[in-house]
């Protein structure tokens, strides 16, 4: 049983940056699928970052803005998210193959 607990969200001014952390309580793999989805009030869930063992992939929505990286030795996931935007609010949640954190709420004020 992996746990995944997610910190780094706020409320910060549009234009501005977070870092989101995904830590895990066990050592990740190189191959196994990892990512971060987020969901806004009234929404559907969206995948907005991935990485697997051919990349990473975005979704065009916080392309060029956002960056996914691990950190193998720290047993954790980031999220370096920029230039933000106030349709950018949500929560925002980790994924490690079948797990999930409980997410970190992102709030970007206009």
């Amino acid at each position: 049983q992996v746990q995944l607990v997610e910190s780094g969200g706020g409320l910060v001014q549009a234009g501005g940056s977070l870092r989101l952390s995904c830590a895990a309580s066990e050592r990740i793999s190189t191959v196994v699928a990892m990512g971060w989805y987020r969901q806004a009030p009234g929404k559907p869930r969206e995948l907005i970052a991935s990485i697997t063992r051919d990349g990473t992939n975005y979704a065009d929505s916080v392309k060029g803005r956002f960056a996914i990286s691990k950190d193998y030795a720290k047993n954790t996931m980031y999220l370096q998210m920029n230039s933000l935007k106030p349709e950018d609010t949500a929560l925002y949640l980790c994924y490690y193959s079948w797990y999930w954190g409980q997410g970190t709420q992102v709030t970007v004020s206009s």
